[in-house]
């Protein structure tokens, strides 16, 4: 293809936004556990409306809700996707992008237009393939130590510690290293525990928690298309949750249907597994909405054959009416192409008593969505380990008066004194929330 169309077309993707035409609700109609879902609006292109990534300009930060403070915990990052909090209160920060796509499965010209797309997003640079260890020793709010902790990995994600064993879900295989109390690198190779799907990785992060004993991984594994486009043969074990016995490296479906389910974790009083998950998109402005839901073993929640439940995606060819019946509606909406990748349940005594046990959710936000959807953290109160309340802007302040990103918040964790940490892969930042003196 010669260079002029290809410019036009990305002149056309980059400059036009709305192209499905429809008006879009008040984003507050996209949440909660019966959101409104409009009639499809099916288009040519998806939707554009992109928040250029400029990044924090010097002494401005994101702005948290009444009552709370913010500062850095620590800058510099090199896009800084996911957290985990070791026992004795150290930081891992996995520093990643996407791997590199397999030649013959990059997408074609509508491939490289998403990647000028990501380009704009912020989400297009080499991945660091790191994983950093950040320290605050003096409880000051500001990590003093920082050390390269694991390297050369393959666009890491989640991580868990069991016993003396770190787990690592690289884009393409669980591995594990030998972890001693208070190290601040590892050295040791990378032993596999369990090969997980890669090749194209339309959505390649794999987020990974353990059960309460240890004696399972979870690892949450997304879609290799929109909606099947690419075959459902490239979907094998994919948009789903797996089980891995860490003993032995086999794994099995733990639940599927789940488009890309990223943020995991245990809700503490239902002891159940929670998952974020980011739904289809060229539906329109306000479908689908990503979604937060328990996960029921064994459970099916659609994809790519309907959503929210039981509405069918008549996109999908063949159809499958059996698979429709079986679908679980799941229990809270989060907005129309969000981003809700972070999750995380409220603990500790550093928060007031009424966030405890209640979800906090990293919105990245939208890039095909006029208006605009997210580019916060929010939280959703709990009671008896369920949903009980609108969602609740915990930080916002991430889009600039010139409608430029200077951050876009995605992993949620937090630290040893319950202040939350909130990983910013535009900014660049560990941002640190945590109640006003």
């Amino acid at each position: 293809m010669s260079r002029l169309p290809l410019l036009a077309v990305s002149a056309l993707v980059l400059t036009t936004a709305g192209c499905g035409g429809n008006e879009a609700l008040d984003p507050s109609a996209g949440f909660g556990p019966n959101p409104t879902l409009p009639a499809p609006q099916g288009s040519l292109l998806p939707t554009v409306n992109i928040a250029k990534a400029v990044g924090w300009p010097e002494g401005r930060a994101p702005t948290p809700a009444p009552g709370f403070r913010v500062q850095a915990f620590a800058s510099g990052l090199d896009n800084p996707r996911w957290l985990y909090r070791l026992p004795n209160g150290d930081i891992l920060v996995a520093e990643s992008s996407a791997p590199p796509k397999p030649e013959g499965k990059k997408g074609g010209i509508r491939g490289w237009v998403m990647g000028l797309v990501m380009d704009r997003a912020g989400s297009a640079a080499p991945s660091a393939n790191r994983i950093t260890l950040l320290r605050d020793a003096d409880g000051d709010g500001v990590a003093e130590t920082r050390t390269a902790f694991l390297e050369n990995l393959t666009s890491p994600f989640g991580m868990a510690l069991v016993g003396e064993t770190l787990y690592v879900a690289n884009a393409d295989a669980v591995v594990a290293f030998p972890y001693q109390a208070g190290q601040t690198r590892i050295d040791a190779a990378a032993r596999k525990v369990a090969d997980l799907p890669a090749e194209r990785n339309h959505h390649w992060t794999k987020s990974l928690v353990a059960s309460a004993d240890g004696s399972r991984l979870y690892v949450g594994v997304g879609s290799n298309s929109n909606v099947g486009e690419n075959g459902m043969e490239e979907e094998e074990d994919r948009a789903a949750v797996l089980e891995i016995d860490p003993a032995t490296g086999a794994r099995r479906l733990y639940a599927s249907g789940l488009r890309n389910p990223v943020g995991m974790a245990w809700q503490p009083d239902s002891g159940k597994l929670w998952v974020a998950v980011n739904e289809r998109d060229e539906l329109g402005n306000d479908l689908v909405p990503d979604y937060m839901t328990s996960v029921t073993p064994g459970g099916f929640y659609g994809w790519p054959w309907s959503y929210f439940g039981q509405i069918v995606d008549t996109r999908v060819e063949p159809a499958n009416p059996a698979m429709v019946a079986r679908a679980i509606k799941p229990d809270y909406a989060l907005g129309s192409h969000t981003a809700s990748l972070g999750l995380t349940f409220g603990q500790g005594d550093a928060f007031p008593a009424r966030y405890q046990g209640g979800a906090f959710i990293g919105q990245r936000g939208s890039w095909n969505r006029k208006p605009r959807n997210g580019y916060r953290v929010i939280f959703v109160p709990f009671s008896g380990g369920v949903p009980a309340g609108p969602p609740e802007d915990i930080l916002t302040g991430f889009i600039n008066a010139e409608d430029q990103a200077m951050g876009r918040p995605v992993g949620v964790q937090f630290d040893r004194t319950g202040a939350l940490l909130v990983a910013d892969d535009v900014g660049n930042v560990i941002w640190r929330v945590s109640p006003a003196a």
